[in-house]
């Protein structure tokens, strides 16, 4: 079923193209489920300036995206949550991750472009166990906790956490976890109090009503959260695809990333 869906999803992403009006300009963009709130605001503010250009936004996990654009889809910009993700797909990073030697980027296209934090959270007034540490989670406080799996980034930083707290081994052997495919998921299974909590990043807590932060991680307790994005080198119109890349490195959208709790890296 899997990838029956993933197989649907990059069907739709290649006729993407058509959305575009007649005799306009599609630029196509991957971008990590985390970025949906402020992508979309910023598309809207770039039909103002570009009313010519249809930017068409497909969300998913950044190893879902990674595995599309792999298997051709039609996609002119990707951002991931993490640099991994990136780096399996860019040639001039290390070999040691980048296995497959793909060389999908264009040349000096490529730049961090917001940075995040991890929290915990609990359904927004449900918290009657009173969970407020990251270290409940093995405790009689919690029951089910939602992460990511080990192929999206917040599940890779949630088990960096749990790791440094020396809790991952203990964790795991404890049936408590349930698995998402992206952030949005552990996101909707807190907030529906199917979870007693969960982990996302904190721009995802930021804009939903169904949930409350109660810890951030500990400090030093995973890799910086930076997000890299990137033009393909087998974009349609890289005119197009460099011109809304500088519309994101602009001020309108910095303001957008910052109104929804995104930090901005140097550059």
């Amino acid at each position: 079923m899997k990838n029956f869906l993933t197989l649907l999803l990059c069907l739709c992403v290649f006729s993407a193209p058509a959305l575009a009006a007649e005799g306009g300009k599609t630029v196509t963009v991957f971008a990590a489920a985390s970025m949906t709130e402020a992508m979309n605001r910023i598309v809207e503010g770039y039909k103002k300036i570009a009313p010519e250009v249809t930017v068409v936004c497909n969300f998913d996990s950044s190893g879902t995206l990674k595995t599309q654009i792999q298997a051709g889809a039609d996609c002119d910009i990707f951002i991931s949550a993490g640099q991994r993700q990136m780096d399996q797909i860019d040639i001039a990073a290390d070999p040691s991750v980048n296995t497959e030697k793909l060389d999908f980027l264009l040349p000096g296209s490529r730049f961090d472009i917001v940075s995040n934090q991890v929290v915990l959270i609990v359904p927004k007034g449900r918290n009657p166990k009173g969970i407020d540490s990251f270290a409940d989670v093995i405790t009689d406080k919690v029951s089910l906790v939602a992460l990511g799996n080990s192929d999206v980034p917040v599940g890779q930083y949630s088990q960096e956490i749990y790791t440094h707290l020396g809790l991952w081994d203990k964790l795991g052997g404890m049936s408590k976890i349930t698995f998402a495919s992206n952030v949005k998921e552990v996101l909707v299974q807190v907030a529906a109090n199917a979870v007693d909590c969960g982990i996302v990043y904190g721009t995802d807590a930021a804009t939903s009503e169904g949930v409350e932060v109660v810890a951030s991680a500990p400090e030093g307790s995973h890799r910086p959260i930076v997000y890299p994005a990137a033009i393909l080198s087998r974009a349609k119109d890289k005119d197009a695809a460099r011109a809304f890349v500088e519309f994101l490195k602009g001020e309108e959208s910095t303001n957008v990333f910052r109104s929804i709790g995104f930090s901005i890296p140097a550059r």
